[in-house]
């Protein structure tokens, strides 16, 4: 099992995560596409890195908006996995032309 994060931790590495705020154990994004196939292809491409990762995220698709919730669930809050998948995600979105999405 992964080692959670100190509160420190995690607010220095979400410097590095513009897209992402922390809410209680959790990290999350909201990613706008550019239009609904875009969106469907993010979270395609994240589906791959989830199963690469062993390390699931929580999604909600409306439209071409995503919301992404992240944490490790059996550690009871925020691990490295989660800060590392945002990164992935991140990097995914802006392959796909997607902006924050508010």
């Amino acid at each position: 099992m992964s080692r959670l994060l100190t509160d420190e931790e995690v607010e220095r590495q979400l410097a590095d995560l513009p897209l992402w705020t922390r809410e209680g154990d959790a990290i999350v994004a909201t990613i706008e596409a550019p239009d609904f196939p875009a969106a469907i292809r993010i979270v395609t491409d994240a589906a791959e890195v989830a199963e690469e990762m062993n390390h699931h995220p929580d999604i909600d698709i409306r439209w071409r908006t995503t919301t992404w919730l992240l944490t490790t669930h059996d550690a009871g809050g925020l691990t490295q996995l989660d800060v590392e998948q945002a990164h992935r995600i991140t990097e995914i979105a802006r392959r796909h032309g997607a902006t924050h999405g508010g």
